[in-house]
């Protein structure tokens, strides 16, 4: 990579005048604010058209600071069809369209990050809401961008140079509702900086969710038994569910624009320290909490006691530099870029066992060490085709490693007659604790896995009057070795796709725009599935084994939709989208019996295989369609310009079918829409509003489980006071209605089990958390 002085010294004489803008930056020329403009919003922001032929909505930074989000997945709660499976009041995994995270490709700066997550994706709510300059809701792919885009494309674009004058620091506290507050702080500066700009940001952001759980557990399901309440009742959990921790960022920007030449180094570092801290009771009866009884342990209602804390430390860096280069042939565009990505997990689970004549201690340790790398270059020239038509050619390769460590070890033993007079709520199973052995691995748990992309493509776009249109053609290749250290096995796959897409934008009336576009994509098999590991008794009583020649599930897919201006600043839009997906990767019976397998003492006549081993492969196919509309406008045509009202809502919906017919995709919610407004009072300096979110029912269906998922709704509200042009006070609360979130288990040992409704166990989990006040205040300086 280039240093500022290294550029200096190989550019023409003026090469560093201020250049024309780039379509990338989306046209940075004049968007440089001052501190005091961010830190003192002097109007209500509302939701940017883009000018690309491409079906993407922009959400700049200030459509969200008002409600304080802390990052940069509490930002998309408020826009169209992103849903989240989270526990409460938590934004981690992004679900566009409520696919799962893995089928939406997530870009910083418009460029692909690791995450630790099997399905490959980026867990948000790691990236501060403060670093972020605006979100890029893309609905459909292009040729420039990788094709691991089926529900589309979130783009987060941190700030850079050429955004920013001057600094501002922000501080607050977080109240949560046990009574603990958490600190938050940031600080941005922008400015010049010898011939170019440099933009510096650090975040440090309490964290804290606490939450409280319960579970009924039941030998069947209501449907077969409807006195199960009390026919069937097995068990009772009740647990405390807290995770505390601080997020630590920063990032910076250097720029340097010229008249024929750009460039930009650029880096962020994020990192996690949190303690997720569980305790649970599971007690004999519906409401008693009575402990065991001292003579005879198993008479109380105290069935277990279980201890479980996990310390996590995840780190996330990337460094990328571009250079730009205008020229008589055209402009060509050079990226090189490095991320990286570490999770490191020591979790210890205690647990006393006491429905058993003696009771029964169980410590389990597992450390887990992930460590994702990617290094990418991408080369692209852009030529002139005429006045308003342009060919963009260019390639693409990206290095990935993964390195995967799960080591895990298991004390057990029986309490002494003495530790029998047991108090719950005095006393921690952790106190009988020994010291543990040396952890192993099991299978599975400790791999390298190593996958090389090398992509071409071709894009022609171009403008005639009202009609704005892009189409091309990418062509991407993978080669990828898992190298499972477990049993031991090296196992090689490579696979190609063409992937076209294409996309136009017709201006209609005053203010109306109709926008088509069509696309190939594809999603990647995870991670996961890809050792060539057994693993016992994994999927209910059945065996699970890996799959090293999983091939990507691919796309066709289209969007249709209309926007229209409303005044000066709104826009209402709708679209519809549809996605036609083959290969889908589901788990399969391969006949073969699993290792729970008994046969029975008659060799000759020997019991039916009930139990199996699975495994992921290729098969069938889905579909995935909704309808999005959203809104964002002002008030002035009734008279209220100083008020601004927000909302979208969609409609999602799918088909797959799989060992048990026919079904949604799992996790997709059925809606998901929020309603807001805000309201200035310049006069007095003052603003106020709400957002209103609720999202549908989701339910998922593997081999041994069957979950169903429904939310409570979510509520915020904020009142702003501005002091002069550089200081802005904030309240701000959040969770308002107690956020909960309820699920239904169904639970099988066995397919036939499942196929027959022959229930292991049936289970009602709910879990709430409380509100979340904050002051924030933000001071330019």
């Amino acid at each position: 990579m280039l240093s500022g002085a290294a550029l200096m010294a190989i550019l023409p004489t003026g090469v560093l005048a201020q250049a024309a803008p780039t379509d990338e930056d989306q046209s940075r020329e004049g968007e440089i604010s001052t501190a005091n403009e961010i830190v003192v919003q002097g109007q209500i922001t509302y939701r940017n058209r883009s000018e690309a032929a491409e079906p993407v909505l922009v959400y700049d930074a200030d459509y969200f600071q008002r409600f304080e989000p802390l990052t940069a997945g509490d930002a998309l709660k408020r826009v169209p069809s992103v849903t989240f499976l989270s526990d409460v009041i938590e934004s981690d995994g992004a679900r566009l369209r409520g696919l799962e995270p893995g089928y939406t490709q997530i870009l910083i700066n418009g460029e692909k990050v690791p995450g630790s997550n099997a399905d490959r994706g980026f867990f948000l709510d790691r990236i501060p809401a403060e670093l972020i300059k605006q979100v890029e809701i893309i609905r459909s792919s292009s040729a420039r961008r990788t094709g691991d885009a089926v529900a589309g494309t979130l783009n987060i674009v941190l700030r850079d140079g050429y955004q920013l004058e001057g600094g501002y620091v922000r501080m607050g506290v977080l109240r949560f509702d046990d009574g603990e507050v958490k600190p938050s702080l940031g600080l941005v500066y922008g400015g010049a900086l010898g011939p170019g700009r440099i933009l510096i940001g650090g975040n440090i952001q309490g964290r804290y969710n606490p939450k409280l759980k319960k579970s009924l557990r039941f030998g069947d399901s209501p449907e077969n038994n409807p006195n199960f309440e009390t026919d069937d009742f097995d068990n009772r959990e009740d647990q405390t569910d807290t995770r505390d921790g601080t997020d630590y960022a920063f990032n910076a920007t250097y720029d340097i624009d010229g008249e024929t030449t750009d460039f930009e180094l650029s880096g962020y570092y994020v990192r996690t320290d949190r303690i997720e801290d569980e305790r649970s009771f599971e007690y004999d009866d519906p409401t008693a909490i009575t402990g065991p009884v001292r003579t005879t342990p198993v008479a109380g209602n105290l069935l277990t006691d279980n201890a479980n804390l996990n310390t996590i430390k995840q780190e996330s860096y990337s460094i990328a530099s571009k250079l730009e280069h205008e020229w008589s042939a055209g402009v060509t565009k050079l990226k090189v870029g490095y991320s990286r990505f570490s999770d490191k997990q020591d979790e210890t689970e205690f647990e006393i066992d006491f429905d058993r004549s003696t009771p029964r201690f169980t410590g389990d340790l597992t450390d887990v060490d992930i460590v994702d790398k990617e290094l990418s270059a991408g080369l692209e020239h852009v030529f002139k085709l005429g006045a308003d038509i342009e060919l963009a050619i260019g390639g693409f390769a990206q290095n990935k490693d993964r390195d995967t460590s799960i080591l895990s070890i298991r004390d057990r033993f029986n309490l002494t007659a003495g530790d029998r007079a047991y108090d719950q709520f005095g006393r921690n199973p952790e106190e009988f604790v020994r010291p543990f052995g040396a952890p192993v691995f099991t299978p599975g748990s400790l791999n390298t896995i190593e996958e090389d992309r090398r992509d071409l493509f071709a894009e022609v776009e171009g403008k005639s009057g009202s009609i704005s249109w892009v189409a091309g053609v990418r062509y991407e290749t993978t080669d990828f070795t898992v190298n499972d250290l477990t049993v031991p096995a090296v196992q090689e796959n490579d696979y190609s796709f063409l992937l076209p897409s294409a996309s136009v934008k017709i201006e209609v009336g005053s203010g109306g725009r109709i926008t088509a576009s069509a696309a190939r994509t594809n999603r990647r098999p995870r991670l996961d599935f890809l050792s060539p590991a057994l693993l016992e008794a994994e999927l209910g009583d059945n065996d699970l084994l890996g799959n090293p020649a999983l091939r990507p599930e691919t796309s066709w897919g289209g969007d249709l939709g209309y926007e229209q201006r409303l005044g000066r600043t709104g826009v209402i839009g709708v679209n519809l989208f549809y996605r036609k997906i083959k290969d889908l990767i589901e788990v399969a019976n391969t006949g073969l019996p699993g290792s729970e397998y008994d046969p029975g003492p008659d060799l000759l006549n020997p019991e039916p295989v009930t139990v199996f081993v699975l495994q992921p492969r290729n098969t069938g196919d889905g579909e995935v369609y909704g309808i999005e509309f959203d809104l964002s406008t002002d008030l002035g045509f009734l008279g209220l310009p100083d008020t601004g009202v927000f909302g979208n809502v969609s409609f999602l919906d799918s088909e797959i079918t799989d060992f048990g017919g026919t079904r949604r995709f799992n996790g997709q919610s059925k809606y998901v829409y929020n309603a807001g407004f805000i309201q200035d009072i310049p006069s007095a300096g003052v603003a106020f509003g709400a957002t209103y979110r609720k999202q549908g029912g989701a339910f998922d269906r593997i081999v041994g489980e069957e979950i169903t998922t429904t939310y409570g709704a979510d509520l915020e509200i904020f009142i702003e006071k501005r002091f002069g042009n550089k200081l802005t006070i904030r309240a701000v609360g959040s969770n308002l209605l107690n956020g909960s979130k309820d699920e239904v288990f169904n639970k099988f040992n066995t397919i036939d089990d499942q196929l027959t409704r022959s229930f292991d166990e049936y289970e009602l989990e709910s879990e709430e958390a409380g509100p979340v006040f904050q002051i924030m205040a933000r001071y330019a300086f």
